[in-house]
């Protein structure tokens, strides 16, 4: 993930202060362990403030409005104590080529500030502070006692002191060629590696840009550069610093990141109007897509665990079902016993008897300290045994199956999402887990479900032009068949096989044609767990035929009257 260097915020603070200040300051509030949304008013506009300490999405920027979950975080609740009504009047750099801004609050533009909050961007060291107009610390998103840092200690009370200063030297446009020609050279090594030790402020992203639109590769050694090369890279330089002067910047998104300047004043294709704009959409998918990933990478290792274990006990009930099977046959052989008591001889240890039925020789183990009367009622006790153990194992196994399939439901709807692609796949996992969690399988003390949104379902369109919906999660299957479902749709779903509900929207007297029945299934069959096979039994109803069994799990029903019909997934129409 790119951080954000001193060129990015120098660009971010230069719209805010042209757009966004005087403010006020109405609202406060945590997004979540590393990010404050501050809601400002001006005369024309208001927008959420976003400020970040994440250790590497630390940014300032205007953001999304918040989700309306409840806000539980003790340092928002500060802020907003503090902050709440003032006026937000500047945003100034504590110290030329730092990168520590000092956001100033007052009662109203013109009069002094009475608040300071620091925003300190600066990769895992970044912080935010709030002081008083004496300097001393109020409240800091992250305290630092002196064990942690005898260097700058940050703890409420204390005074504010500002990061301990850069000792490189500072770019200058007015430096001459020559001397900054000497100075990236003077250590021999890559051209990137020297720029970035040589002078404050750069960052990895901003180096290779500068290095690459001068022509040159970042890992060329300087020792090997021409007197041409050195001049374009200088040019490239001096456009930077141009651009810092000159507060012209041109927010692009980059094969890798993005960045703020134009090189060679080359226009983008992936250009965006705002810094505001860049930042958020970059940050806010990065962060999502690792959230994503950790996300779905927890529940994919729940459902391993679960599953392994459930399937480990529903064989052991089946064990012990197929022992059950041999009951009759012990009565059988207690049956025999009783009725041939005088072919017994003390001592036997097995005795042979003719069956009832067949008259076929039937070999029957004895114990030769009992009469024949008491092996018969040993048989007949097991026999008794191994039929209470079935009644009592069948409905265990029921259950244990029935947790399987629902488990094996789950599992479908993730192999459904492997990679990110935009944030409702983030809000579907989130769902999915919520989802988990509520039915027991996540043990998280204190839950709450933050979730305030439903995802949308996956849309298409058949040849005819008739509405698709797709369920993405066990939520919306249960949604789609209980309350979405009209009474002339058509429900469909993949046979006994785990998958989602597919509903097909029609209108009275409306008939689809064969070829959107194929589209459906196709569609069906790929949203299922066979996605990989070559053709899959799908089986469609109407939704007044499809029943959600009392107590049953989220997206588990039953149907009848169903119509089978064959789906290729590998024919899917899968753009919605």
């Amino acid at each position: 993930m790119q951080p954000v260097d001193y060129t990015t915020l120098i660009a971010a603070c230069t719209e805010l202060r042209q757009e966004w200040l005087p403010a006020r300051l109405e609202q406060v509030y945590q997004r979540d362990r590393f990010t404050i949304s501050l809601l400002l008013r001006t005369l024309k506009r208001k927008g959420w403030l976003d400020i970040a300490w994440h250790p590497q999405a630390a940014r300032m920027c205007i953001g999304d409005p918040p989700p309306r979950a409840p806000d539980t975080f003790t340092f928002s609740d500060q802020l907003r104590h503090q902050l709440s009504g003032l006026a937000l009047v500047a945003i100034s750099e504590v110290s030329p080529w730092e990168r520590v801004l000092d956001l100033q609050f007052a009662k109203r533009p013109g009069e002094s500030p009475l608040w300071h909050l620091y925003v300190e961007v600066m990769s895992k060291y970044s912080n935010v502070v709030l002081t008083g107009k004496d300097h001393l610390i109020v409240t800091a998103a992250h305290q630092v006692s002196s064990q942690q840092s005898s260097v700058r200690p940050i703890q409420t009370s204390q005074p504010y002191e500002l990061p301990p200063s850069l000792t490189d030297p500072i770019p200058r446009l007015s430096e001459p060629q020559e001397q900054w020609q000497r100075r990236v050279s003077l250590i021999p090594g890559s051209l990137k590696r020297q720029l970035l030790k040589t002078y404050r402020g750069l960052s990895s992203a901003l180096v290779i840009g500068m290095i690459q639109a001068a022509g040159l590769d970042p890992q060329c050694l300087t020792e090997n550069l021409t007197d041409t090369e050195w001049t374009r890279l200088f040019e490239c330089w001096c456009q930077w610093l141009e651009a810092l002067e000159t507060s012209n910047f041109q927010p692009h998104f980059t094969e890798t990141g993005y960045s703020v300047i134009a090189w060679n004043n080359t226009p983008s294709k992936s250009a965006v109007e705002t810094v505001q704009e860049l930042l958020n959409r970059y940050y806010t998918a990065e962060l999502n897509q690792q959230e994503f990933k950790q996300v779905r990478h927890q529940i994919s290792q729940k459902l391993i665990n679960l599953l392994s274990k459930l399937r480990q006990k529903a064989d052991g009930f089946i064990q012990r079902l197929k022992q059950s099977d041999d009951a009759d046959t012990y009565r059988a052989q207690a049956d025999l016993l009783m009725a041939s008591l005088h072919e017994w001889q003390p001592g036997m240890k097995t005795i042979t008897l003719s069956d009832f039925e067949t008259g076929e020789p039937v070999k029957i183990p004895l114990n030769p300290e009992k009469n024949a009367v008491q092996n018969a009622q040993a048989y007949y006790k097991r026999h008794q045994k191994l039929k209470r153990a079935r009644i009592a194992v069948e409905p265990l196994l029921a259950e244990v199956q029935g947790e399987i399939d629902y488990l094996e439901q789950v599992e479908a709807a993730i192999a459904q999402i492997e990679t990110y692609q935009a944030s409702e796949d983030l809000q579907t996992l989130a769902e999915i887990r919520d989802e988990l969690t509520q039915e027991g399988y996540f043990n998280t003390p204190g839950y709450q479900n933050r979730s305030t949104t439903e995802t949308e379902f996956y849309r298409y369109q058949t040849p005819s032009g008739f509405e698709l919906l797709v369920g993405r999660n066990n939520r919306q299957n249960d949604l789609l068949t209980s309350k979405v479902a009209g009474d002339y749709d058509l429900w469909f779903h993949s046979q006994e096989i785990p998958g989602s509900h597919v509903l097909l929207r029609l209108n009275a007297g409306e008939v689809p044609e064969e070829t959107d029945l194929q589209f459906v299934a196709n569609l069906t069959a790929y949203y299922s767990r066979a996605r990989q096979s070559e053709q899959v039994p799908v089986i469609y109803t109407k939704p007044k035929h499809v029943y959600k069994p009392k107590g049953a799990k989220p997206g588990m029903v039953i149907y009848k009257h169903e119509t089978v019909i064959w789906g290729n997934p590998q024919q899917a129409v899968t753009n919605p």
